[in-house]
């Protein structure tokens, strides 16, 4: 028997996007009782990666015609990941599933994210408190916590379970004077800091989760946006393009929308 080797990150974990379309007439020509023994296998595979951070499998459908089913895998562990997506392509027939699209990352935090000297500066040059007072110590405290949990949600995300599920990859534009990584890191952080303020904007309308790419997928990162309605992401993304994070040093890659559906109901909206 063949042995995976362990390989794990620093931190973190690997998220892949995976998209198929469905040979329709194949599927057509499937046995009686193998699209249930399929979904059953799907739904057991489910079962068996359904904790809210990872593993995880989340099921959907695409909406719009690029694809038909659009999964969502979580796994700390790289070569467990891989053996999720065989083992669900493995839940299907042979040529049944044709790959539209599949997108692999990993979870990362920001480095423009505030550090303990900025909450620091923030305190005194904002708050006015002054450093080893109670009240200094308290604040702090406060803004330590809140970064410690938000660096933790980052790297272990436990995206909320809503209706629907936006799914695009991105680069920071490389291109003559719109060149991102030219920039000093004072204005990168700056720029991404109004980039920020928008999207707490959405905060309970839109939940996010921004994960890297560089050097192991074919774009810098991938963006997961999941929300209630569509309108939430459309105003999201088109308030964001007028930010010159979007504007000036933004390139974007297909957009998949999804519906957050079950096996047995996914079975019911694709007609299986």
């Amino acid at each position: 028997m063949t042995t995976i080797p362990t390989v794990k990150l620093d931190r973190g974990i690997h998220v892949m996007h995976l998209f198929y379309k469905i040979d329709r007439v194949r599927w057509s020509q499937l046995a009686p009782g193998e699209s249930a023994a399929v979904r059953a296998r799907l739904e057991a595979l489910c079962a068996a990666n359904a904790e809210v951070s990872h593993p995880r499998l989340v099921t959907y459908a695409n909406v719009g015609g690029k694809a038909d089913f659009a999964f969502m895998l979580y796994a700390a562990e790289f070569g467990q990941i891989g053996q999720m997506h065989r083992d669900l392509e493995a839940c299907f027939p042979p040529g049944i599933l044709q790959t539209v699209y599949t997108y692999l990352s990993v979870t990362e935090l920001s480095e423009y994210m505030s550090t303990d000297d900025d909450n620091r500066r923030m305190l005194t040059e904002q708050e006015k408190l002054e450093p080893g007072t109670e009240a200094f110590d308290k604040r702090f405290a406060e803004l330590d916590a809140r970064k410690k949990e938000y660096e933790h949600y980052r790297l272990y995300p436990e995206l909320a379970d809503w209706e629907v599920m936006s799914f695009y990859p991105m680069n920071k534009r490389r291109s003559g004077n719109d060149n991102w990584y030219v920039l000093d890191m004072a204005t990168r952080r700056k720029l991404m800091g109004g980039h920020a303020r928008v999207g707490r904007k959405y905060a309970g309308r839109v939940s996010q989760l921004i994960t890297g790419s560089t050097g192991i997928d074919d774009w810098e990162w991938g963006v997961t946006l999941v929300a209630h309605q569509i309108d939430a992401l459309k105003e999201i993304v088109y308030e964001m393009r007028f930010d010159d994070v979007s504007a000036r040093y933004g390139d974007f890659g297909v957009f998949y929308i999804n519906l957050r559906l079950q096996p047995a109901a996914l079975w019911d909206h694709l007609r299986l």
